[in-house]
């Protein structure tokens, strides 16, 4: 629970690391939630991301999509439909292409690496070189793709230059991209885009005949949007303490 990796732009990080999910745990998310809903059908997509690392707790990650896309004891969904999102451990890319046939996203989120180094410690030891890569040599069944994910920051990686050299980067790659503006939050002085940097953005990616879908998280009003939600329900527990102890310090 929590995630070791330490992105500058998420709430989520601020939070800590604490361990790492069973594969017990893993799979009783996916069963809870089809028990939960009146038609357990209507759950047709997973996908393994927002809280954590996926890839650095590879052994419950594999073991537990082995029971969730087992047709006969398991939870019988297609590998199809099912997605894995890294911040870019490529080291694990092989092992995720030969161990499971399920779709992998990568948070990009930078075209250069001092940027993305800046953003995200971990392409210190898996630069933007080791990173394509190791996308271009996973094994994609055919008509699937790599998602990128690329968070629109104001000011660090928003610009029509970023756009142009994301679109050379991925070229040999086949590959679709989600645009996620950056969701502003507490205690961060990164921004979100205009509207206006979003859009023009889009169109060079879109004119270099990508797939591209500008992504609109929900939840931003009450910091339950990508990477928040857990951060605020610690803050709000941590402060729960304080005030108990301080009237504990009163004699209550």
């Amino acid at each position: 629970m929590g995630c070791a990796q330490g992105c500058l732009f998420c709430l989520t990080a601020t939070g800590g690391f604490e361990r790492n999910l069973t594969r017990a745990e893993i799979i009783a998310q996916v069963r809870d939630i089809k028990n939960e809903l009146d038609d357990p059908e209507q759950l047709r997509n997973i996908v393994f991301m927002g809280m954590g690392e996926p890839l650095a707790n590879y052994k419950n990650l594999v073991s537990a999509l082995d029971t969730i896309t087992d047709n006969d004891a398991g939870l019988r969904f297609a590998t199809r439909r099912i997605t894995v999102s890294t911040a870019g451990l490529a080291s694990r890319f092989a092992d995720l292409g030969r161990d499971t046939k399920v779709n992998l996203a990568i948070s990009l989120n930078a075209t250069d690496n001092d940027t993305r180094s800046r953003l995200m410690p971990l392409n210190r030891n898996y630069p933007l070189e080791v990173l394509l890569k190791a996308c271009r040599k996973f094994p994609l069944p055919a008509g699937r793709r790599i998602t990128f994910e690329y968070i629109l920051i104001k000011g660090v990686n928003d610009s029509e230059a970023d756009a142009r050299h994301l679109a050379r980067l991925l070229q040999p790659i086949r590959c679709k991209i989600n645009l996620i503006p950056f969701n502003m939050h507490q205690g961060c002085d990164y921004e979100r885009p205009p509207e206006s940097a979003i859009q023009a953005f889009y169109k060079i990616l879109f004119d270099k005949n990508y797939t591209v879908i500008i992504r609109r998280s929900k939840g931003q009003d009450i910091s339950a949007a990508c990477g928040q939600l857990r951060a605020r329900s610690v803050l709000q527990s941590a402060e729960g303490r304080g005030q108990r102890a301080g009237r504990r310090g009163q004699g209550a």
